[in-house]
């Protein structure tokens, strides 16, 4: 059973009132994502992912992403709204951080718009939303992104999987 809604209070959403299957929504806050000191990401032109129960996704423009340190991985996972994701490791001199980040380079047609956007895991990176960092949610299946205007309870950690 999982604990009641956060009510949203002003400025904030609550995932609870995102809908099933998620949606795509546009975004013109600024996106960073950064690696120590290195700049991985940069934009004003994300689109969000919105999916009941869970905080957004953020999927960002290729033009936006410096793939200096991003190499393809052989990760493959499916979603059962947008298809086949394909991920990237992250190598930063000696160091590798596997499958940093994902996409949909042949989406299913209803989120077209996201084909070859990335999506970056705030578990493994700095990620902010108009220069807040980003808070990961619990788990390693789900790549939402919670700040200050999202509230939950948010899908992912141990004992969520029936939500």
């Amino acid at each position: 059973m999982r604990p009641p809604r956060v009510e949203p209070g002003p400025g904030q959403e609550s995932v609870w009132d995102y809908p099933r299957p998620p949606v795509l929504d546009p975004t013109e806050s600024r996106i960073t994502v950064s690696y120590g000191d290195d700049s991985l990401a940069d934009t004003t032109q994300a689109i969000r992912v919105l999916e009941t129960s869970q905080p957004p996704a953020f999927y960002l423009p290729r033009d936006d992403v410096n793939f200096e340190w991003l190499h393809p991985s052989t990760t493959r996972t499916y979603c059962e709204w947008k298809g086949e994701a394909t991920f990237y490791d992250l190598t930063h001199g000696d160091v590798l951080v596997s499958d940093v980040a994902w996409t949909y380079r042949t989406p299913n047609k209803r989120f077209e718009p996201i084909t070859n956007y990335l999506a970056f895991y705030a578990q493994k990176l700095e990620c902010r939303v108009d220069g807040e960092v980003a808070t990961a949610n619990e788990g390693h299946f789900y790549g939402g992104w919670i700040t200050s205007k999202v509230v939950g309870p948010f899908k992912g950690g141990p004992g969520t999987a029936w939500w």
